[in-house]
């Protein structure tokens, strides 16, 4: 099983690459971020004649997340829990940026694709948000981890895990992404005993996810890395290789981003 995570940056915007993407790669599932599209609104007929199945959890113009599968889902949830109510006035969480679903492979396997909050300008109300935020993603972990059942939660983290994870970190120092509160929140979910997939498989610096649009970071390689998958022990058993999609990035109307993808033996 290969899966695949894609912060595509505007699905209607780049509705030509990915499908071009999803042709030429061909993952049985793909994890997307930022669709920027309602449900109703999502371009599902381009990606459903391709032979995925779509489910998303759409909002206007901000966020949102889907799940392609070839393969059949069952038990489809959108939201992250949060029983304290994550609004910044203490409302409810109306941010679309998590959805959960079984993937049926030869072992079924449960995906949670995620948007992570950015958190910027921090400190403020967007970096506590973004922290409370991680706080309910540990409890939802902790949940996922005592049915002691194989799964996988994957997407754009917006956090850079350590200095290697950054061509100059010194600039990304006072960054939500790279804050010391938003790499511990990071680690407090490693030490659930997640496997970070990417570090299992590859180990040094000059490994990036994301290269900004501006002062051609691209063409510099002045990249960040933080897309990511976490897998939970019993996934991680299955761990066949990780590995970053690079050459995404210089492809014609790219995303900032560039999958990420695990094999499963699954």
């Amino acid at each position: 099983m290969k899966i695949a995570t894609f912060n595509i940056n505007g699905v209607k915007a780049r509705i030509g690459a990915l499908t071009d993407w999803l042709e030429a790669s061909k993952p049985d599932v793909a994890l997307l971020q930022e669709i920027k599209s309602v449900d109703e609104g999502f371009p599902r007929e381009h990606i459903q004649d391709l032979g995925y199945t779509v489910e998303t959890h759409g909002q206007k113009g901000f966020n949102g997340v889907a799940i392609l599968s070839k393969l059949p889902l069952e038990d489809v949830t959108r939201g992250l829990p949060d029983p304290e109510g994550a609004g910044r006035d203490g409302e409810d969480d109306i941010e679309a940026r998590y959805i959960e679903a079984t993937v049926m492979g030869e072992k079924a396997i449960r995906i949670c694709g995620l948007y992570l909050p950015n958190g910027n300008p921090a400190p403020g109300p967007k970096y506590d948000y973004k922290l409370h935020w991680m706080d309910r993603l540990k409890a939802r972990a902790s949940q996922l981890i005592e049915l002691e059942e194989p799964f996988l939660i994957a997407g754009d983290y917006n956090i850079i895990p350590q200095p290697e994870d950054a061509a100059r970190p010194d600039v990304w120092a006072d960054d939500a992404l790279f804050r010391p509160d938003s790499r511990a929140a990071f680690r407090r979910l490693l030490n659930l005993g997640l496997t970070e997939a990417f570090r299992a498989c590859h180990q040094g610096s000059g490994h990036y996810s994301f290269w900004d649009y501006q002062a051609g970071a691209w063409d510099k390689n002045d990249g960040i890395r933080i897309d990511h998958f976490l897998l939970s022990n019993q996934c991680a058993d299955l761990l066949k290789d990780c590995w970053i999609e690079s050459d995404v990035r210089g492809r014609e109307k790219p995303s900032d981003h560039v999958p990420v993808w695990v094999e499963l033996d699954a």
